[in-house]
């Protein structure tokens, strides 16, 4: 048997840094300042999907050497694609954040 004791909330005149009024270092959880995404995003309906066929235009380079391209603002990796290049893609994974897709046709 477990026995759950709950304390009341003290004031002992020291504050962690996160309660109102203090500062927060910018880490996990409250500077209103840090760039964080809504909760919802990762459960919001994504413009594509999987398996899905579409034409799009690479906008940019990924650091890793992927081609970017954006459907309704949400992002999509396609190996071996460059910067230009009018694609049809076939959509692989779907992420939170981001798709992978393939390569089916297209040229520069």
């Amino acid at each position: 048997m477990f026995i759950l004791v709950l304390a009341p909330n003290q004031d002992t005149g020291m504050s962690s840094g996160t309660e109102e009024g203090g500062h927060d270092s910018g880490t996990a959880g409250g500077d209103s300042q840090s760039p964080q995404r809504s909760p919802t995003s990762f459960f919001k309906e994504k413009p594509v999907k999987v398996g899905e066929e579409i034409d799009v235009t690479v906008s940019e380079i990924s650091r890793r050497g992927d081609g970017v391209a954006r459907v309704q603002g949400f992002v999509i990796f396609i190996p071996s694609a460059k910067q230009g290049m009018q694609v049809k893609i076939r959509i692989k994974e779907i992420r939170p954040n981001f798709a992978t897709a393939e390569l089916i046709g297209g040229g520069p």
